[in-house]
């Protein structure tokens, strides 16, 4: 396995998770999900997350959405995603401080 793959695993666990921890039933995917970067687009964050993106479609069966929101040093997406309607849909692409 190699450092990508690992990386793109460890990160389909991670979103994965929450969606797991709701309870919900198949009629989850119902529509697109967005998944909100909060630094700009080409950065490695970015990258990373249109790979997961790219894996969870399939699965899912509804396209995820990449939505970069940059600025104030990720404060901005993060904040975004807190306000966002708690139904699962909306999902922040965070990593460790």
């Amino acid at each position: 396995m190699t450092r990508r793959d690992a990386l793109l695993a460890s990160a389909l666990a991670g979103l994965a998770r929450p969606l797991a921890a709701q309870g919900q039933s198949e009629a989850f995917a119902s529509r697109p999900i967005r998944l909100v970067v909060p630094f700009p687009a080409g950065g490695i964050s970015d990258v990373l997350a249109r790979a997961v993106a790219d894996a969870l479609t399939p699965r899912l069966g509804q396209p995820v959405v990449i939505d970069n929101r940059p600025g104030a040093g990720g404060n901005l997406g993060a904040e975004f995603v807190a306000r966002a309607t708690p139904d699962g849909y909306t999902l922040l692409a965070a990593g460790p401080p």
